[in-house]
């Protein structure tokens, strides 16, 4: 079995995956206060609540986007599980070539849903990952990863709305009933909601006029499943598109597939 981790800067995901499918995942907050032995006791109760025996894991991929978790991570990687995991990056052989200016600062998970879409879907792709920022990763046909765009997350841009305008509440992120609002809490939602649809079908349409109209678009991360309710600009969405990357990556790599 194979173990994933995805370190985000609010969630950290696992993933667990047996003749290379995903069969349990689990997220919870990113606490940079967490120690490596809280850490490890988390991830053994995921482990026993699945009936999945740590000792039957073989393998562990981080993908880390957080400095300070990513070396507990390692530590509690290498103390309980005795095992050195492979750490995401542009340095490995990910099997797709990276022409930004300076590839060591793609952030891994931007790197794990480039291979994964690729592998899944070939290009020319966009990836739109909603998470804290709103990222879109875009592969050329040829397998060449030729950047992207980063934006304020949804969450993101509603919580700096709230903190920095006195007078406007903390909302909650779903689609208002009507486009115009008619109160505090829906204007601030159709703005919110709305707006980031339209963001992100504009910067779609920007991309598409440089690598091509028939590129795929894919759509992942946390608040993807309520976006794509709400646009025809998605394509494909893959809930899980940064763990199934970080094992593609692994696998090559370690140039074997795991078995139980």
């Amino acid at each position: 079995m194979f173990l994933a981790i995805d370190i985000g800067n609010t969630h950290t995901v696992f993933g667990i995956y047996k003749d290379g499918k995903l069969v349990h995942d689990w997220r919870v907050s990113s606490l940079i206060t967490r120690t490596e032995d809280e850490t490890w006791l988390l991830v053994k109760f995921f482990c026993e609540d699945t009936n999945v025996k740590p000792e039957s894991i073989k393998g562990i991929g981080i993908s880390s986007v957080v400095p300070n978790l990513t070396d507990v991570f390692v530590w509690m990687s290498q103390r309980h599980f005795k095992i050195d995991p492979v750490l995401i990056s542009a340095e490995l052989d990910l099997g797709i070539k990276i022409l930004y200016d300076d590839p060591t600062t793609v952030g891994a998970d931007r790197l794990c849903n480039a291979v994964a879409g690729y592998t899944k879907y070939g290009g020319p792709i966009i990836v739109v990952d909603f998470g804290t920022a709103t990222t879109y990763d875009v592969v050329s046909e040829k397998g060449e990863y030729l950047g992207g765009v980063i934006a304020p997350g949804i969450e993101t841009s509603a919580a700096e709305l709230h903190r920095r305008a006195a007078k406007l509440p903390k909302i909650e992120l779903h689609f208002p009933k009507d486009v115009i609002g008619r109160n505090t809490v829906s204007s601030m939602q159709s703005g919110i909601m709305y707006g980031a649809v339209d963001a992100m079908e504009g910067m779609i349409k920007r991309i598409k006029n440089v690598i091509g109209q028939h590129a795929k678009v894919i759509a992942t991360g946390g608040l993807a499943k309520t976006i794509i309710k709400h646009t025809n600009s998605i394509d494909f969405y893959e809930p899980t598109l940064v763990l199934d990357g970080m094992y593609i990556i692994y696998n090559r790599v370690k140039n074997k597939v795991f078995t139980p």
